[in-house]
């Protein structure tokens, strides 16, 4: 059983650390508005999301065009060879200008839209049910597939387990990216069968290989109409033979097959102890993760209310806990614009960013995912760290086509020559009349402070204040430049590395 945080408990360090682990952390007025609510409306404020409207616009390309894959189709077909060449790479190249829009567009939702918790959520299931653009790509316009998953997973973030299990079975970049919208009797591919099972819902050692062949049986028929870019069942392919899969026999289908493992009670340990890994930063030991699995259960499989529990419980506040997570590349970079109130650098600079930080955007690594914890930090994640914190405090310059506030689309070779040469401007960097007072401007004692408050949610270690108060020397005044430079320095700490 989990235990309530008692209400004496309830104070600046804990808001902050909810605020941390539900979304991507704030400034220090967003973390004083916690702590004026009590713990459960603190909670409910961020996990009730549904009551925030959402204005965000979708992307101008983001619908099915199945005339448009037609038409181009056609061009291709009655195009000479190497003309057919050239439609087909700018069409990539169409397609990559979006996947980096789309990458923006998101990292713009954490960090500056109304309801992050559902954000954090839809960075979970991006993880969990890891999907890459490069096998996807093989198909047409597979920006607005990948645009589509990434609204499925903030549809159902916190809807019920069953229900998440069969739309994404039934996903088209889910089926492309597993191949199960290859698949056919007699020669069923195994692939989605086996990863929902070792991966997605069971975990090794909770199922067997006659389950893996016997499941991708069931699913055959589940496949994908690349024209119109939807699920589409095809009854002539389904195995419509009898199967057992983890002790269920009969003419199993894909949606009896997933059932029959949200009826297990592994599915809920698993799932459960993803969940408390992605939020507290480590696996939940096993009388733990039986009382999360139970509260799951006890709740028809339903995260939201299990998602209360866990965070009001006490054990999610323990110490072992608390600051004890390696920010994930993400949250460090949307974090860090969240608490120095500064606006994300344009997509494509993101994406690199956060490309050499280890975590690349609708391209994981594998269908695995990223390994998390402390698998983000190595000596050239740390220093690429440190470099970036340069961008986002200072800013950077770019050339102006980077800096419009939307992707265009792509340049001919004379364009982009045109570009090269064309002046760069400034955009990004930290406002320090915005985030600092005036009194805290001009003493380095009161600077000090205020940004161990903002950027650690604590005082820095005395041998940091001493250091940072050295940095700034013994002027009485203090300027933008030195003030951005002690922001640097707080970032370079450990301490900032970790959540």
């Amino acid at each position: 059983m989990l235990n309530a945080l008692s209400s004496g408990r309830w104070n600046h360090k804990t808001a902050a650390h909810l605020l941390n682990r539900m979304g991507f952390g704030g400034p220090p007025a967003e973390i004083q508005r916690l702590t004026a609510l009590d713990h459960e409306a603190a909670i409910s404020s961020l996990l009730d999301y549904e009551r925030i409207p959402d204005p965000t616009p979708d992307p101008s390309w983001a619908y099915p065009d199945p005339q448009g894959i037609r038409n181009f189709r056609l061009s291709v077909k009655a195009a000479p060879k190497d003309q057919a060449q050239k439609l087909r790479q700018a069409e990539n190249r169409v397609q990559f200008q979006r996947l980096q829009e789309l990458r923006g567009w998101w990292l713009n939702r954490m960090a500056s839209g109304p309801r992050p918790f559902q954000e954090k959520m839809v960075l979970f299931w991006h993880g969990h049910f890891a999907t890459s653009y490069q096998k996807v790509a093989m198909v047409p316009n597979p920006s607005y597939l990948m645009w589509r998953q990434n609204e499925l997973f903030r549809r159902l973030a916190t809807g019920n387990w069953l229900e998440m299990l069969n739309f994404v079975a039934k996903d088209p970049a889910m089926l492309v990216w597993l191949d199960q919208w290859k698949s056919r009797k007699p020669h069923a591919n195994e692939n989605f069968a086996r990863e929902c099972m070792e991966l997605f819902a069971l975990g090794i050692g909770h199922y067997t290989e006659k389950d893996v062949t016997e499941a991708a049986r069931a699913l055959t028929g589940w496949s994908y109409d690349p024209v119109g870019q939807i699920f589409i069942y095809r009854p002539i392919f389904h195995d419509t033979g009898a199967k057992t899969v983890l002790g269920l026999t009969g003419n199993l289908t894909g949606g009896d097959f997933l059932a029959q493992i949200v009826r297990q009670p592994q599915s809920a340990r698993f799932i459960t102890a993803k969940l408390w890994n992605f939020f507290a930063g480590q696996m939940p030991p096993a009388p733990l993760n039986q009382a999360l699995a139970e509260v799951f259960s006890a709740n028809g499989g339903n995260f939201k209310p299990f998602l209360r529990v866990l965070f009001r419980s006490e054990e999610f506040y323990s110490p072992a806990i608390m600051g004890n997570a390696v920010k994930s590349p993400v949250e460090w970079l949307v974090g860090t614009a969240r608490m120095l109130e500064c606006p994300l650098p344009p997509p494509a600079l993101c994406a690199n960013m956060l490309r050499n930080l280890g975590q690349d955007l609708f391209a994981p690594p594998n269908v695995k995912g990223w390994d998390g914890g402390l698998s983000w930090i190595n000596t050239n994640t740390l220093l690429a760290r440190y470099n970036d914190a340069a961008v986002l405090v200072h800013g950077a310059m770019v050339p102006q086509k980077m800096a419009r506030p939307r992707p265009v689309d792509m340049m001919t070779d004379s364009e982009a020559a045109a570009e090269k040469a064309a002046p760069r401007v400034k955009v990004g960097g930290v406002d320090a009349d915005k985030i600092l007072t005036a009194a805290e401007r001009a003493d380095k004692t009161a600077l000090v402070a205020a940004l161990g408050r903002r950027l650690l949610q604590s005082n820095l270690a005395a041998s940091q204040e001493t250091a940072l108060r050295d940095f700034l020397g013994m002027r009485r005044g203090i300027s933008n430049e030195e003030i951005l430079a002690a922001i640097r320095l707080v970032m370079a700490t450990p301490e900032y590395q970790v959540v």
